[in-house]
């Protein structure tokens, strides 16, 4: 059928992932709304069990590095993601029905669309630097700090004792494979 989404899922791979508000509205500009957001963000994150690897709320979309939920489809959690902030929100319509699903199969692909999330809000002009911009995880790599949305990274598995995953470890190459380049935080974590 012609104009039918295509998704990978079920690949034991990690997505990245965009929604958008209602016709592109910057229902999400609001420190209110952005909030909301994030909070949602964890709830789902608990009820369905996937890991968020990095995320931005920018006003009018949002993106996602998340991997397979161990419960339920990866579509159902980003459905009951967009349904718990669309009930919460004053914005109606709040989102649009679709999203974007881009299937993320190597580390190098996983660290470009990391940093592309990063930068976002500074090549929109929201922030002089990805660290001024709160609604991502670009601090949680810098610093390790913890705030609304857990994220999964070099930080979180230390804490907890964890063996670092495949997909964090640097595989060999010579090159630093970071998602935060070092000339963008003097903590960032280095894979």
């Amino acid at each position: 059928m012609k104009g039918e989404r295509i998704r990978y899922q079920q690949t034991g791979e990690f997505h990245f992932l965009t929604f958008s508000c209602f016709h592109r509205q910057p229902y999400l500009l609001p420190v209110t709304a952005m909030e909301l957001f994030e909070d949602a963000l964890e709830r789902v994150r608990l009820r369905y069990l996937f890991v968020v690897a990095g995320f931005v709320v920018m006003p009018e979309h949002a993106h996602l590095l998340v991997n397979e939920p161990a419960r339920g489809l990866l579509s159902r959690s980003i459905q009951a993601l967009k349904l718990s902030v669309s009930m919460r929100s004053r914005a109606k319509p709040f989102r649009q029905a679709h999203y974007y699903d881009f299937n993320v199969p190597t580390h190098e692909k996983f660290v470009e669309k990391l940093r592309y999330i990063h930068r976002n809000p500074v090549v929109r002009g929201l922030a002089a630097s990805a660290e001024d911009w709160k609604w991502s995880s670009f601090r949680h790599y810098q610093t390790g700090v913890r705030e609304t949305v857990e994220i999964e990274s070099e930080w979180t598995a230390r804490e907890r004792g964890w063996k670092l995953p495949e997909w964090m470890r640097n595989r060999g190459s010579g090159a630093s494979t970071s998602p935060v380049p070092k000339s963008e935080g003097p903590g960032a974590p280095s894979t």
